[in-house]
């Protein structure tokens, strides 16, 4: 399947750089690489873009992820290789990403979590990161980026 267009972060002049800058920003923010690789990873399954699916793995496993904890990601409630922080990171990145799908979009519960793993700031980070992956999924979706062989 073809893509229907170029992705229009590429079209739309000065995007790109800045969604760069905003990636090179959240890189520095002091939260763990892995965390973020796992919440890039979970958005975008939940998402169903094959496109960033493909990346995010394929940027994780660079950075010295296993197989074992990729192929759980999809259920990390059910695995033990995941540690409290990135439960916590996971379940706000479920909650964020599927906002309409409860009266209350995060709850108190999943909340708390992540304010017992993060500091504010940390927190923040990880806000932002996750608004940008569904930014990009949003993009990437319904231009049909697809993941390619290879």
């Amino acid at each position: 399947m073809p893509a229907r267009m170029t992705n229009p972060a590429m079209i739309v002049p000065d995007v790109m750089p800045t969604l760069q800058g905003l990636a090179r920003t959240l890189s520095e923010s002091g939260l763990p690489p892995t965390t973020l690789d796992l919440v890039y990873l979970r958005a975008s399954q939940i998402n169903g873009v094959s496109f960033s699916i493909q990346m995010h793995t394929r940027s994780a496993k660079q950075a010295g992820e296993t197989d074992e904890r990729l192929s759980l990601v999809a259920a990390w409630r059910d695995s033990t290789y995941f540690d409290e922080a990135e439960r916590a990171a996971l379940a706000l990145a479920e909650a964020v990403t599927r906002l309409s799908d409860r009266e209350d979009p995060v709850p108190d519960e999943v909340w708390e979590q992540a304010t017992k793993h993060y500091d504010e700031g940390h927190l923040a980070a990880l806000l932002v990161a996750i608004a940008t992956v569904n930014f990009w999924n949003r993009l990437n979706g319904p231009t049909r980026q697809v993941a390619a062989a290879g």
